[in-house]
Parts: structure tokens; sequence; C-alpha cells
């Protein structure tokens, strides 16, 4: 929790874990100041590409407005797609369905407490006896993986609600024990999918025809099945080739039924939780309810396809594609859209094979990605490795758009001035702008908060800390926050959790990457694209803006002295930090107890 939106470029203390993409956005801003899815089968032989293809003469209409494929099964016209005004009136009835499903109830809602209280304590009760009879050896890793394992299963066997809680988790790289990461990750798209017969009425009732009516053939077997959904291969009778996102029956009804169950246990589970990224479960439930309600009508997503692809041609973002949702086959349990090939995002090998410059895409995804946010105040909202595949030319296809973040013109302000605060340091404008976008109450007295974090302190090199002081400041600032009413604002959540993924995917593509050097790099960018804009935006004299470069390095947790450090070398820092960290609670536990 600390970690993701603390103003923390003056305290290191609160940058240990800090990811280097969400650096990189304060970073970005202050030089411009100056100036899922739905996965497809992934080919693993391409032919090198040197240069960008060359649009024919021809192209398709719609990349004139948005940035799609260049090979167009069929063109899309947004005056007149019917589910695209729906999906606005869509989205706004989801969100105010959320504080119905997350208050509390005085009773247990139902026999489904029963059943998830059982299934959680059939999980963790053995763990536990294990670890008392020291059936681990010693050997925390064993017993993290092992707790982690028993949870994943857990998720499955309770179903849709608790295995997407297992994917938000699988992307928290960072913020959650690396065992119980990888082993979630399992639940992106090896779900046991539900027999065909399910898959075929769920079509035939939502399309209101025969499969064979519509589809020349449609593979029984899914691609890939995870919590919602799942996918399959098809073709069209008209010919062309498909993927088809399919609803699980009755998910809806039971993600409902769930949530009101998660929201009765969370008061019950606050303090319990040894994780300060689960500090606080009321908070968490609501928030999990405000992303996975919007994920339940496929009329919301394929909108959010047609927004993100106009976006991205908006801010001239070629280099990332949408694959088209279909203009007529989309309703709210089945999603037809075209089908792309490409590198999964982790095939760092066979990308290097086809000549691809691994480094230029994920340099391309973190701008992207600031720039959707920053400027355009809309982002996907869902980053993992299964929905991003990097097609031939090198370019990145984009899948999966169940979960988008969209900032309101205000919160969008409020984020450009948290980053303007980042400019100079200037912890207060921070805070403000946490306020503003919902992190604190706004009534909050913002001096005592930054009194209480200490947040005016000097830069402290986190590497000089032993475990014990990391582990008390931690328990220190999440017992504060949660005395503020802290909480994590949904679109910030989504944001910083695509930035911890993408953090993760420069260790895999581009470790060797020059942190400070590519610091610049971006920066440049964002101040030929859009310094102007920006400054006129916050009503700020771009040439009054001074750049610290070393609050930059203190972003990191460095000192003022360095001036080159790789992605490799920052991330054995913060290894050395969460191992001594990890060495003190296993050792004896911040509450002297073992773990």
């Amino acid at each position: 929790m600390a970690i993701c939106w603390i103003p923390s470029t003056r305290n290191g203390r609160f940058v240990v874990l800090a990811s280097v993409p969400v650096a990189f956005v304060s970073v970005a801003f202050m030089t411009a100041m100056l100036p899922c899815g739905c996965p497809t089968t992934v080919i693993r032989e391409f032919r090198h590409h040197d240069v960008m293809p060359t649009p024919a003469l021809d192209k398709p209409g719609d990349l004139s407005w948005a940035s799609f494929t260049d090979e167009a099964p069929w063109e899309v016209d947004r005056n007149e797609v019917r589910w695209l005004n729906l999906a606005v009136t869509l989205r706004r009835q989801a969100q105010a369905e959320v504080p119905a499903l997350t208050r509390p109830s005085r009773l247990p809602p139902g026999a489904r407490v029963v059943t998830v209280a059982s299934r959680l304590t059939a999980a963790v009760v053995p763990w536990i006896v294990r670890r008392r009879l020291d059936r681990y050896g010693g050997d925390p890793a064993a017993s993290r993986a092992d707790i982690s394992k028993r949870l994943r299963l857990a998720a499955e066997v309770l179903g849709p609600t608790y295995i997407k809680l297992g994917q938000i988790i699988s992307s928290g790289e960072g913020l959650f024990p690396t065992e119980l990461v990888e082993e979630f990750k399992k639940c992106r798209d090896q779900v046991p999918p539900e027999p065909f017969e399910a898959v075929r009425l769920t079509v035939e009732q939502d399309l209101g025809a025969r499969l064979e009516d519509v589809f020349e053939s449609f593979d029984e077997t899914a691609l890939a099945s995870a919590s919602i959904a799942q996918v399959h291969a098809a073709r069209l009778k008209t010919g062309e080739q498909v993927v088809v996102k399919v609803q699980r029956p009755a998910v809806s009804k039971l993600v409902r039924r769930d949530l009101r169950v998660m929201a009765w246990l969370a008061p019950h589970l606050v303090g319990r939780i040894p994780v300060a990224a689960l500090a606080n479960p009321p908070a968490l439930v609501e928030l999990f309810a405000e992303t996975i309600v919007e994920e339940l009508d496929f009329r919301m997503e394929a909108a959010n396809m047609l927004d993100v692809a106009a976006m991205l041609h908006d801010l001239d973002q070629f280099r990332y594609v949408v694959p088209r949702p279909h203009p007529t086959l989309v309703t709210r349990r089945v999603l037809v859209m075209e089908r792309v090939y490409g590198f999964n995002f982790d095939d760092v090998a066979g990308m290097k094979h086809a000549g691809i410059d691994t480094e230029d895409v994920v340099r391309t995804a973190m701008i992207a990605f600031m720039e959707g946010a920053i400027v355009e105040g809309i982002f996907h909202g869902d980053l993992h490795g299964g929905n991003l595949f990097v097609m031939a030319d090198g370019r990145t296809a984009l899948l999966d758009y169940g979960i988008v973040g969209r900032l309101t013109e205000g919160r969008r302000t409020a984020f450009l001035r948290l980053m303007l605060g980042a400019t100079s340091n200037d912890v207060r404008t921070q805070m403000a702008a946490l306020r503003d976008l919902g992190a604190l109450p706004m009534d909050t007295d913002l001096e005592a908060v930054i009194k209480d974090l200490r947040l005016d302190d000097d830069v402290i090199d986190p590497t000089t800390l032993s475990g014990e002081e990391m582990v008390k400041e931690v328990q220190r600032v999440v017992k504060a926050l949660l005395g503020y009413g802290a909480k994590l604002p949904k679109e910030l959540m989504l944001y910083v959790k695509n930035m911890v993924f993408l953090d993760g995917a420069i260790a895999r593509l581009a470790p060797d990457l020059d942190i400070l050097a590519e610091v610049a790099n971006i920066s440049m960018v964002f101040a030929q694209k859009h310094g102007e804009r920006l400054g006129r935006e916050l009503g700020v004299d771009p040439t009054a803006v001074e750049f610290d470069m070393d609050g930059v390095r203190a972003g990191f947790g460095l000192t003022a002295d360095v001036d080159r450090i790789t992605y490799r070398e920052l991330r054995e820092r913060r290894e050395l930090i969460q191992k001594r960290m990890r060495e003190h609670v296993e050792g004896g536990g911040a509450d002297g107890t073992a773990r």
C-alpha cells in the first residue's frame, strides 16, 4: 500500500519497493513541463521485418479514427454500432450497484458464507498444522509455496469471483509474496473450461440463432478459459477468422452473491492479514466490486475496445493496435472479435529470434500507458502477459478490455497535479492531489498526514536499513494511513498495478536498460508531444517549473552521486531490501511470533 501512492521522492523509506515505470511517470511529466483476456494462438516463427509495413492506399476507413489492425476483416462505424451508446448507461448502472453489493449485512448472507468459510478453512488449517510440526524443514519459501497452492486450488473450487481475485493478485508483483503471485498466474488462462454444450447454449441464446447459422466452424476446445469467460476460435459464415468470448453460465448472479459474502467477511479480517497490501479488507472489497461489475456485460467491453482504439489513434500511438469487435455480434454474454496473432509478451527468446527489439517493445508500452492516463484519461486496466501479443512487425496487440481505467476530467487534473508536485518535490501539492483523487477523505488535515508519515524527512538509502527497521516503518505507515481513512481509488489502483506489471516486463525484456538515461529519452517524447498542453491545462508556466534530478534519483532510492544504474542493478537493490524484511518477519516476526 505504501508504495502505491505515498509521495515518496523525499524519503527513501517509502520507495523501497517502488516500481521503475511509476517513477518514469513522474519524471516524464517533469520534463514535459519543461517543454486477458482474450488470448489467441501464439505464433513462434516469424519473418524479420526491418521497418513498419506501409499501409495500403485503400486502407480500411476505420483507421481514420482508431488504431486497429491494417487488414480489416470488417470495418467499424461508430455511428452504426447499436451497443456503443448503450454501454454508457450500462456502466453507470453497474457502478450505482456497488454500494448495495458492498454494504455489510448484520447477518451472514445465506449458505454461501458457510461454503466459502469451509473451503478456506480446509485450505489454511492443514498448512498451519504442517508449519507447527515443522514439516517444511525450516524453509519459509516451501511454506509460502504450499499455502499459495492451497489458496489457488480453493479459489478455483469457489468459482469465478475468487478466481478473478486471484488474477488481480497475480498482477501484483512486488505487492504480494512471490509464491502467491506465481501460483495465481495459473488462474489467468488455465481454469477448467465449461462443457461445450453450455457454451453452445449461451451463444445461441444471445445471438438468437443456431451456431451453424452464424459460424462456418467453431472449435469446441477453448483457446483459454479464465474466471468470467472462455475464448474459442471460430470462422464466420462470411469467412473471417474470429475469436468468440463466451461468459460462463450464471456467473453474473454468482459474482453478486460472492461480493455480498466478501462484504460481510471483510470487517472481521481487519488487522488479521500480515500483508500490507491487504491491510484494509473492506476498502479492497469495494475496490474489487467496482472493477468486476463492469466485466459482466460484454457490451461495455466492446465499447471499451473502441474507446481505447480511438485514444491510441488520437495520441498517434500506432505501435499499439486493438482487435476489432464485430459490429453486430456483441451481446451481454457473447463477444465476437477479429483474431490476431503474435508472441506472448513474456516470450523474449521468440521475439529476439524474430529480430524484434524487446527494449523498444517495453519502452513503447510505458509511453503508451502513461499517455493514455495523463493526457486522455483512459487506459487498459488489466495488463498481464496474456493480454499483450507482440506481432511480427514489432507492434503490440492489446487484448481483453473487461477492465478499463477512466479518469474524470477532475481526477485527471488531480493526477496531473500529482505529477507536478513530484516535479519539484512539493509534498503538499502531491498530498492535495491524492486527496482530490479520492485516496484521502476531503476533510483530511494534510499537514498532520505529512508530519505523521514523515514525508519531509531527508532521503535515506533503504539498503542501509535493517530488516527490522524496514518492517516497523511499513507497519507504522500502514497504521497511520488506516487511521486517516486512506484508500486506493480504483483508477489509481489499476494504473499502479499496470506499472508494476511493466516493471516486471522490463526485468524480462530489457534488464540492462540504463534507467536514468531512459528517463531522459521518455521525457523528451512527453516534452515534444504534450508539454505545452499539460502546462496550459494546469495553468502553470512551463519555464518556471524546476527539474530536480536529485529528486529523480531519490524516487529510485538512490543518492545524488549516482549517475547511471541499470534495471538489473536496481532490481538487485530491491531484492536485498525485500530479503532483509522477509528474513526479519520469518525469523521472529515484527510482532515477536514466528511466521
